[in-house]
């Protein structure tokens, strides 16, 4: 039985885009699908593009009030710098590379200017202003540049000044003099010492003329008063006299330390050093007077003589005219702490002239005491008394087997460790210190592991929010083309086994594939046992699979010919 292969007019075929032949090819779900994919795709790109060009906003100022943010966002919009506020419009942010230059800018032209004033209330004066209003002004102008002052303390968040200034009159006697008072809020966690304290009061005394330093008072948010205590309360508790006395301690706890700790490990000792600090001030002021000591001569410190005679004669020169009498009188021989004598002074200017009338003379002569004045004055901060207590822990042993045990110390080693803390904080028997040292096991308290998780980690969470946003866009891309646009391109770019004919039917490309790669079983194709040479049957299948390769467009239409039964161009076989 002859067969007859069907002669095939080929065309050539008029080349076209593969995609846009493809493309054609799907149906309209697919089509949706594939364009919907797409720009779902490009969205995506654009936004994570967009998203990554975003800037990153930074706090310009912060806590502003209503006033201040206003002028600044009107100024921010005549620079053109972008801008978004936050927090009720409190907080004013700007691209990150802009803080800086932005505050420049603004610090310029005195932005913000904030709720405080100062001598910039004496630029707009208006015309007709009385002396009252002048002097209001300058005062409140005086206590804003103090208040800005003050703030600028790293301490202190927040500042109020109030000044007191009497008017001053040339008809008074007596003129009031000015005071001022000082309310500081401070920063968390922080606290001003005695010297700053010192600076602002002296800050303040110095900026208003004639001002007491002693007529400032400063106080805290709590109405603590912080500048120096009145006059009754010298004696009171001074924070940093307890921070002397901390500083003490710690100096002694630390020498002993350094010497205990070689001895018996890290670890392995505890001390605590109890200081009774005198800050007293005393003064005492010792006279005393002593006699004289033997024979030593006295010094005159005055001497007086009275001379006196009656009324009826004059008064003769006593004693022998010439050169005798004219001789100083001679020294005392009364002892200084014995018995007093006669008064009178006798010698040679002693005569007594009845017949010159009565006549009377008194001589008075005072010597210098021995004295000793002593002023003594106490220093402040002086240790009355120390207390030493430390603890040891048991010495490790290691038995022969390798297990380890504590042991107590011998009373010897003891006791040479509480002379070394006798030493190391210079132990006074008269001054009443003492010193415990005891030896006993410590016992050993398991750690609580309070690390926070890796996903709890307050770095780790700003750094998973910080990539949130482009890993989803990621993964959103990815399920869209791997999902939607993905398929679809394998479909355009499978190759189609039949065209659309008139009724716009088109064959089925997987029917055609499987087809072509099907070797049919049958006996009159197969080669002839022992041959090697290829058959005539074997020739035409191999041209038939070559022709369905290089035209499947042509053999699709000739099978479907033969589906339908139509003869076509194909002869019968006879």
């Amino acid at each position: 039985m002859n067969t007859a292969v069907a002669e095939v007019n080929l065309r050539p075929v008029a080349p076209q885009n593969a995609l846009v032949e493809g493309f054609s090819r799907l149906d309209k779900r697919r089509k949706l699908g594939l364009v919907g994919g797409a720009a779902a795709l490009l969205l995506v790109l654009m936004a994570a593009f967009f998203m990554n060009r975003q800037a990153d906003w930074k706090v310009l100022y912060a806590n502003l009030s209503d006033k201040d943010g206003g002028a600044v966002i009107a100024q921010l919009t005549t620079l053109n710098v972008p801008y978004k506020h936050t927090d009720g419009g409190r907080a004013i942010l700007v691209p990150a590379d802009k803080v800086h230059d932005t505050r420049l800018r603004l610090a310029s032209q005195g932005l913000p200017k904030g709720s405080i004033t100062g001598f910039e209330l004496m630029d707009n004066n208006k015309l007709g202003m009385t002396q009252f209003q002048e002097r209001l002004s300058f005062q409140r102008g005086l206590e804003g540049e103090l208040t800005r002052s003050i703030q600028a303390l790293s301490s202190v968040s927040d500042a109020r000044v109030h000044l007191a200034l009497p008017n001053q009159n040339g008809f008074f006697r007596e003129q009031q003099k000015p005071s001022a008072s000082v309310l500081l809020t401070l920063h968390p966690g922080r606290t001003l010492d005695r010297t700053q304290i010192a600076g602002i009061v002296h800050l303040v005394a110095s900026s208003v003329p004639e001002l007491n330093p002693k007529a400032v008072s400063v106080l805290d948010e709590t109405g603590a008063l912080l500048s120096n205590p009145a006059e009754g309360q010298v004696g009171s508790v001074d924070t940093q006299q307890l921070q002397y006395v901390q500083q003490l301690e710690q100096v002694y706890v630390r020498r002993i330390m350094d010497l205990l700790e070689p001895l018996v490990g890290r670890e392995n000792v505890r001390a605590q050093v109890t200081a009774d600090v005198d800050f007293s001030l005393t003064e005492q002021t010792q006279e005393q007077h002593r006699p004289n000591q033997g024979t030593e001569p006295s010094a005159v410190r005055s001497q007086q003589t009275i001379e006196a005679a009656d009324g009826n004669g004059s008064l003769a020169p006593p004693g022998v005219p010439g050169a005798v009498s004219n001789q100083p009188p001679a020294p005392s021989t009364a002892p200084v702490n014995g018995q007093p004598g006669a008064v009178g002074v006798t010698g040679a200017n002693s005569v007594t002239n009845a017949a010159a009338g009565l006549k009377r003379r008194e001589q008075v002569t005072n010597y210098e005491v021995d004295k000793t004045v002593r002023v003594t004055r106490g220093a402040t901060g002086s240790v009355r008394r120390l207390s030493a207590a430390v603890v040891v822990n048991h010495r490790s042993v290691t038995d022969a087997k390798g297990a380890i045990t504590s042991a107590a110390m011998p009373p010897e080693e003891v006791e040479k460790m509480t002379a070394l803390v006798r030493e190391a904080i210079g132990f006074s028997q008269d001054r009443g210190d003492s010193v415990n040292l005891m030896n006993a096991p410590f016992t050993r308290s398991t750690p609580t592991d309070n690390t926070v998780p890796w996903w709890q980690a307050s770095n780790n969470r700003e750094l998973a929010q910080s990539l949130a946003w482009p890993v989803g866009m990621v993964i959103l891309g990815l399920i869209i083309f791997l999902g939607v646009v993905r398929p679809a391109l394998r479909d355009i770019n499978r190759p189609a086994l039949a065209e659309q004919t008139g009724s716009g039917q088109a064959s089925d490309t997987p029917q055609l594939e499987a087809l072509l790669d099907e070797t049919p079983d049958r006996p009159g194709l197969l080669p002839k046992p022992g041959t090697n040479e290829p058959s005539a049957e074997m020739l035409r299948l191999d041209d038939a699979r070559r022709l369905a390769k290089e035209n499947p467009v042509a053999v699709a239409n000739i099978i479907k010919n033969w589906v339908n039964g139509e003869g076509g161009t194909a002869v019968a076989p006879t």
